[in-house]
């Protein structure tokens, strides 16, 4: 390499042009333009090496990284840098600590994030939640006003020991490959219920016992959804759990003359509440 060098400055001394050392060596034009600035500035054309510290890993390490942790987005730091330095480490001699590892996928954007929690879709509940969509896509605000949304949550007592964290890139939250179908919580836990409409809602209701069509009837119904009676104008949504459907409360709802909307099953993304 030094020899190379030494060529290409006695030709530019001789009065060779730039282009024409270029051409004759098949060297770029800039990486000779730089070396005759450097041999000008200070008559030196040996590589001028860094200070720092050298990168551990090389480029094909990191494109080994980016492809692992992408076709398995769960794998933590600690099994990249372990799945790394046993493919590469017999060659380099270099270990890899998980703090590289994070620095490596975070120049490619990838970050460590918490999986979205999902309902399993089959491909029938893809075409009705599709054409709910567009039946109610050119509703007005006017028209929405007059709804109320419904909805109860499950706070488990209970620490999610299965939490894990996968790496994605920002805007990917709720792709499908970032995300964990889930159907419900184990364990025990408390319930809570609440309703919402345009400029009001309703009081939560807290119960710690599971909910059936009876409670669903006499408590949700009549002590809550029944006082909103008329500001909702007869248009009262919930989701299809099995309280919900039961005969004591679909006969309840046509005593008040509440209209129940129809509801494509596991479509809770749909429902405004969710966000409240």
């Amino acid at each position: 390499m030094i020899f190379l060098r030494g060529r290409i400055i006695g030709r530019l001394e001789c009065g060779r042009t730039q282009l024409e050392v270029s051409e004759e060596l098949g060297i770029a034009q800039s990486v000779i333009f730089r070396l005759w600035k450097r041999f000008q500035d200070d008559g030196n054309v040996s590589r001028c090496y860094s200070t720092g510290r050298p990168r551990v890993t090389a480029p094909n390490e990191d494109r080994y990284l980016a492809v692992t942790a992408k076709r398995n987005r769960r794998s933590t730091a600690s099994d990249l840098s372990h799945q790394t330095c046993l493919d590469f480490s017999f060659a380099t001699g270099m270990t890899v600590s998980r703090q590289t590892v994070y620095r490596r996928l975070g120049h490619i954007g990838l970050y460590a994030r918490r999986p979205v929690r999902c309902v399993p879709l089959t491909a029938t509940h893809c075409r009705l939640r599709l054409a709910w969509s567009r039946e109610h896509a050119l509703w007005t605000p006017q028209k929405w006003s007059c709804v109320m949304f419904s909805d109860e949550s499950r706070f488990s007592l209970q620490s999610d020991s299965r939490r894990t964290f996968i790496w994605r890139a920002p805007g990917t939250r709720y792709h499908q490959e970032n995300t964990i179908e889930r159907h419900r919580y184990g364990g025990g836990g408390w319930l809570v219920w609440g309703g919402i409409i345009l400029g009001s809602r309703t009081d939560l209701h807290v119960q710690s016992v599971t909910m059936t069509g009876r409670i669903y009837r006499d408590v949700i119904l009549e002590q809550h959804v029944r006082l909103f009676r008329g500001a909702m104008g007869a248009e009262f949504l919930d989701d299809n759990a099995r309280p919900h459907r039961a005969n004591i409360v679909d006969e309840c709802l046509q005593s008040e003359d509440i209209t129940r909307m129809d509801w494509p099953a596991y479509s809770p993304d749909s429902n405004p509440i969710q966000h409240v």
